[in-house]
Order: structure tokens, then sequence, then C-alpha cells
């Protein structure tokens, strides 16, 4: 399948799929690198899309010789489906495991997705680039790397997913724990995505007190828990800004 990520910029899927463990926190990072220094050389190293100054498309990074993928990072937006919009989202095809090659060595833009669609128990994130993808079937879910697919709609990635996204908690440039996620941090990431993202967050912003009120117990949740410490400390990066921004109204 020959794939369009960017208008005139192309790939094509492969059968080798990525084996690198996901990161998720602020951003879904599929990353060989460790800290600041590995990502700068990793991006020098290679070529596709990256960050630019205050530009943050989605980055697909792809190695100079083979052009193979090996790695990518993808933002998720505030806004949030509501359950019938969620409800529309295509269910089929099943996620075909397998790696992209781009055609040519050059640089592009990949644009984010703009809505979030929330599974019931956030078992399931899917970001699409707008809700006209739910108007029409998927062509495939291209599962590039362990539980993280885009999805293609008329030869173009129009999204990707992640799947148990709590499994996958973690702080910047950190493997997620190898253990299952406690009951306890399932629960609080779906209050803390609930904060931040629509329509809850506009709530935290113009100080509305439920709101606040339940941002100042998940923040409180979190410092208190005493399993799964690493997943709760990446829950609490998730939502530092605004407990720093709004928690004391």
């Amino acid at each position: 399948m020959r794939l369009t990520l960017d208008g005139d910029w192309h790939a094509t899927a492969t059968d080798d799929p990525l084996r690198i463990t996901p990161r998720f926190g602020h951003s879904v990072d599929i990353a060989p690198f460790a800290n600041v220094m590995e990502r700068q050389r990793f991006l020098a190293d290679t070529f596709g899309s990256e960050d630019w100054l205050w530009d943050t498309p989605d980055i697909l990074r792809f190695d100079k010789a083979s052009r193979e993928l090996v790695g990518a990072e993808f933002h998720w937006p505030e806004e949030s489906a509501s359950a019938e919009e969620v409800a529309r989202l295509p269910l089929a095809p099943a996620v075909r495991t397998g790696g992209l090659r781009a055609d040519e060595a050059r640089d592009f833009r990949h644009e984010r997705g703009t809505v979030l669609c929330r599974a019931p128990g956030d078992t399931v994130l899917t970001c699409l680039r707008d809700l006209d993808v739910l108007d029409e079937p998927l062509d495939a879910r291209i599962g590039i790397a362990p539980d993280v697919a885009l999805l293609v709609q008329h030869g173009t990635v129009v999204g990707w997913s992640l799947t148990d996204p709590a499994r996958y908690l973690t702080t910047a440039y950190t493997d997620p724990d190898p253990n299952p996620p406690s009951p306890a941090t399932r629960r609080l990431l779906a209050e803390c995505l609930d904060l931040i993202t629509t329509p809850v967050v506009d709530d935290v912003a113009d100080g509305e007190p439920a709101a606040l009120a339940c941002l100042q117990a998940a923040d409180k949740a979190l410092r208190e828990q005493r399993e799964d410490r690493h997943r709760a400390d990446a829950l609490l990066e998730l939502i530092a800004t605004y407990v720093e921004d709004y928690g004391n109204w």
C-alpha cells in the first residue's frame, strides 16, 4: 500500500514494524533515544517531519540510507469528540502490523490531528485529522509499533491510535513500567484526561468550582498514591500546568 502523509509526500507500507515500546505522556513517543542530546542527534541523523520553533506537527523520522521509519512522536489535542461521535469511529479493518519506507529521502510536514476520540474506559485513544474522517470507512490500520497504529483513508494517513494508554504512561525519555497498571492508575488516567480535554478543560480555565475541585482532587490522589508510583508521577506531569495555573483558585 502506497500512502500519502503530506500532499505530495509518499511512503510505502512494509512488513517491518518498529519494536520500540511507546511512551505516553504529553505525546505518544516511539523513540530510540533516552535524553535531549540523543534526541537532537537522532533528528540530525534522520529525515522526515519534525518540529520547528513554535511549529509542532507530528514527527515521523526515517533512516537516511534505508528510508525506513525509525521513530515517531504524535501529539494529541485538547478537543475531545462527543460520545456520539466516538460511536461512529469505524471498527474495521483490523490492525495489520507493518512499517513505512519513504519513497524519497526529503523532509515534509505532517499536520497533527485536531480531535481526540476516547473509547469507553480510555482503553483506546484515537486522534483524527478532523471529524470528517468519521463519514467514510477506513482503508487500513497499520500497526507501526506495539499498540500504535496509523489510520488510512483514501490512501492518506488521517490519524493514529494507541491501545491501552495506561500501560504506556511514563515521564519524559523513560520507558514505561513493564508491570501492568493498577486499577487506580486507570481510573485516574480517565479523570486526568477529562480535566485536560474539552469540555471540562474549558470549565477549568473559566474557574468553575466543580471543575477546579476535580482538578485538586486528582492532584491530591496522585500525590498520595503509593502503588504504580512511576505512572502516578507521569499523570502528575500531565496535569501540572493546569494545577499551577488554576489549582489554587
